[in-house]
């Protein structure tokens, strides 16, 4: 089968690139020509087609003839980001996607990877897919791009293009860009500090939210989401997890009040200098003030999406990295 995959030199696009080819479909790469990542495809046989995610003509071009298109291209970042970059990638990206692919004939099937923050702040409620966003406000560019991206896909689904959704809580593996400088850091024993410790977070395997897409290809009916989480649980709890064998100390809770303080006086010089530091106030809003839970039962129930346990993650990261 040929496919397509956006932001194929991605953390979770390269991930799928392989785990296509390695069941024998003809995989189309579409790249940025400036991605520094393209060394992630090294090894593979896919066939690049170079361009911007909003660039009609090559997705037109890599879109020829393929059965699936999988939509992982996005801008993932919180803090001083560049909001209109942000929206570019993410909303106008994926506003182009839904075009191209409803003027080929056959009509391609869309997967596209979303993000569970499109439920807004749950305020620690643990939700499905039927969840309504009650949150009137966004947190952060990401998440306003992401709903809104998130409603050209339905609004697609709803007039007849077939597309399946997939929401992802926090992605870990080998190569993860987001939090995996944080895990070298712990296993390396220099992070000493760490706030938000009993933040209940969402984790699951990149290959495992891999397989969802692929089940989601396969099985989902157009306009399903699929929520994918192998479980939940507080970065203490990471941490000692991860320490067990490596017998690191888990990191100290800073007082709250510091965070918020620093988070409050880096913003402005952030700005300043044009930078994103460690803590802005949106991160540490993250940190203490947003809490977004989920139930994952539905993938399992109807794709057959097996996970392996939040042990088994962590486990994989100390036997092959972050």
């Amino acid at each position: 089968m040929k496919v397509l995959v956006t932001g194929a030199s991605g953390f979770t696009g390269s991930h799928l690139v392989k785990a296509l080819e390695a069941r024998g479909d003809q995989v189309i790469a579409l790249v940025r020509q400036s991605s520094p990542n393209r060394d992630r495809l090294s090894q593979t046989s896919a066939q690049f087609v170079y361009g911007d995610i909003t660039d009609h003509t090559a997705l037109k071009q890599a879109m020829a003839d393929v059965a699936v298109v999988f939509h992982t291209a996005a801008y993932v970042d919180l803090g001083l980001v560049d909001a209109e970059r942000m929206t570019q990638v993410n909303v106008e990206g994926t506003k182009a996607v839904l075009e191209t692919a409803a003027q080929m004939s056959p009509m391609p099937k869309l997967v596209y990877c979303s993000t569970i923050g499109i439920y807004g702040d749950t305020a620690g409620i643990a939700v499905d897919e039927t969840f309504v966003r009650t949150q009137r406000d966004f947190s952060s560019a990401y998440d306003r791009t992401k709903y809104e991206a998130q409603q050209l896909v339905d609004a697609a689904a709803a007039q007849g293009q077939p597309t399946v959704s997939v929401m992802p809580v926090g992605i870990f593996g080998p190569g993860d860009p987001h939090f995996g400088p944080v895990i070298r850091l712990f296993l390396n024993g220099k992070l000493k500090f760490w706030p938000g410790g009993d933040r209940i977070t969402g984790i699951v395997h990149v290959d495992d939210l891999v397989s969802a897409m692929l089940l989601a290809a396969e099985q989902g009916p157009s306009g399903e989401h699929y929520i994918i989480s192998a479980g939940e649980l507080s970065t203490t709890e990471m941490f000692k997890m991860l320490g067990e064998k490596t017998k690191v100390s888990v990191p100290q809770e800073p007082p709250k009040f510091l965070v918020r303080l620093l988070g409050n006086l880096l913003d402005p010089i952030g700005r300043a200098l044009s930078i994103n530091p460690l803590l802005s106030r949106e991160r540490v809003h993250y940190i203490y003030d947003r809490c977004v839970r989920v139930n994952a039962a539905k993938a399992q129930q109807e794709l057959g999406w097996q996970p392996r346990s939040i042990r088994e993650i962590l486990q994989d990261i100390l036997e092959n990295g972050p």
